[in-house]
């Protein structure tokens, strides 16, 4: 079953890149484009048989008609849903404010696509709604466990060739640069070349035949495929 994520963006071609790369991404994003209608929709009281359903997250504009992102905090907190804020308003109080009424996380437009899928996945996993499990053809990625199977077998990874691959896995379709992920694996302090990068792609394709799903993207870097 896929993780549903709510897109609360009143703005049309925005709400529809972002549902377009989290559809990629492999999540189930459900587009919203009125305040009213999404506190409708989170208390269950909508018509569209929408009511009853769990969302992993919200992805929360705050200038929206009818009510503010602002004022959708209180019913998302009493439903459980951990929002981001994907919003223009980048002045130091706005972002103070939707921090401190509860947001786990606050974006300003425009934003890249791959920052919000990351941050994302970091909110997710630190709100215990994250991929536990996730399965590539016959490889199975138990990140609870931290271990690797494939064909039910152990898969013997050193630490950054796993943290790549559950990088890559979790985020599939996406196209990573490979200063990209230099950055998310081995940290925006890290002073080797990307060459490190290609190394250890080198070695996840040859450990799990991932030769086909592991691609290469000229001139760019890397995307995992399933």
């Amino acid at each position: 079953m896929k993780t549903r994520i709510l897109v609360i963006e009143d703005d049309a071609s925005i709400s529809e890149l972002i549902c377009m790369n989290l559809e990629a991404a492999g999540y189930e994003p459900v587009p919203v484009y009125d305040g009213v209608e999404a506190e409708k929709i989170v208390s269950g009281l909508a018509g569209s048989g929408e009511g009853g359903v769990s969302y992993a997250l919200a992805l929360v504009d705050i200038m929206l008609p009818g009510k503010d992102g602002f004022e959708l905090m209180g019913c998302m907190q009493s439903a459980g849903i951990p929002v981001i804020y994907l919003t223009a308003k980048a002045d130091v109080i706005s972002k103070v404010h939707g921090l401190r009424a509860g947001a786990e996380d606050y974006i300003v437009k425009p934003f890249e696509v791959l920052e919000l899928l990351v941050r994302m996945e970091k909110v997710l996993e630190r709100t215990g709604r994250g991929k536990e499990i996730i399965e590539i053809r016959d490889v199975r990625i138990d990140r609870k466990e931290h271990q690797v199977m494939k064909a039910g077998i152990p898969v013997a990874l050193k630490p950054m060739e796993y943290e790549l691959l559950v990088l890559l896995a979790a985020n599939k379709n996406v196209a990573f640069s490979r200063e990209q992920l230099l950055n998310q694996v081995w940290g925006s302090d890290y002073m080797g070349e990307t060459r490190t990068v290609d190394v250890h792609i080198g070695r996840l394709r040859k450990k799990l035949d991932f030769f086909e799903v592991i691609r290469t993207i000229p001139k760019t870097g890397y995307r995992l495929e399933d």
